[in-house]
């Protein structure tokens, strides 16, 4: 909790280290088994409780083609690559319309619905944006907006052809910048918490 008296930049790096432990699921962590749409959308709100997912906002997803079709074949259609992009676009959406978010992806997995064209995986976007995530809660006020030494590091691992690198690197300049603007926001509202717990005990 803050101590309004003292609060300064090494109350802010401290909570923002806290919040990092706690901030987005592991991939690994990502549930295994394909589920039902109801299973899906519980899922999403239960961890993330501020965005009241609901079947038309996901079937919207599926039809404007922001995410992949659920697999027709199988009675729970939804697999762990659905998550991941919900789970991402969790991130995007306070940031992102629909729109803007169906250009981002395409970027990197060009037809939504295509595996085959994917210049990258969804485990490695989804891993990237959780240390992307980590890194600016950790960092915190010791980061430039985008870290060229580092993005191209990430480029370097991933082995691309190099007529995809310009791509990825504008896919992974705009992951970067969302990481950055979901931390603050959470880090934002830690401190609001926090602050009106200190005033309230204080009274």
């Amino acid at each position: 909790m803050l101590d309004n008296s003292k609060f300064n930049l090494q109350d802010i790096n401290l909570l923002s280290k806290e919040i990092s432990e706690n901030s987005i699921i592991p991939y690994e962590e990502l549930p295994q088994y394909d589920l039902f749409l109801s299973q899906v959308i519980d899922y999403l709100n239960d961890k993330f409780d501020a965005d009241n997912y609901t079947n038309n906002i996901i079937q919207n997803y599926i039809k404007s083609e922001v995410i992949s079709k659920p697999e027709d074949s199988k009675k729970r259609g939804y697999t762990k690559l659905h998550l991941a992009q919900l789970v991402l676009i969790s991130y995007m959406r306070p940031i992102l319309t629909s729109e803007e978010i169906k250009k981002v992806f395409r970027l990197a997995f060009n037809e939504i619905n295509d595996r085959n064209d994917d210049i990258i995986s969804w485990e490695s976007a989804y891993k990237i944006f959780a240390d992307m995530q980590k890194d600016s809660l950790n960092n915190f006020g010791d980061k430039r907006f985008c870290d060229k030494e580092q993005l191209q590091k990430i480029i370097d691992s991933l082995d691309l052809k190099q007529s995809d690198e310009k791509r990825i690197s504008v896919f992974l300049v705009v992951m970067t910048l969302v990481s950055q603007a979901s931390a603050i926001k959470k880090l934002v509202q830690k401190i609001v918490d926090d602050y009106q717990d200190y005033e309230g005990y204080k009274d």
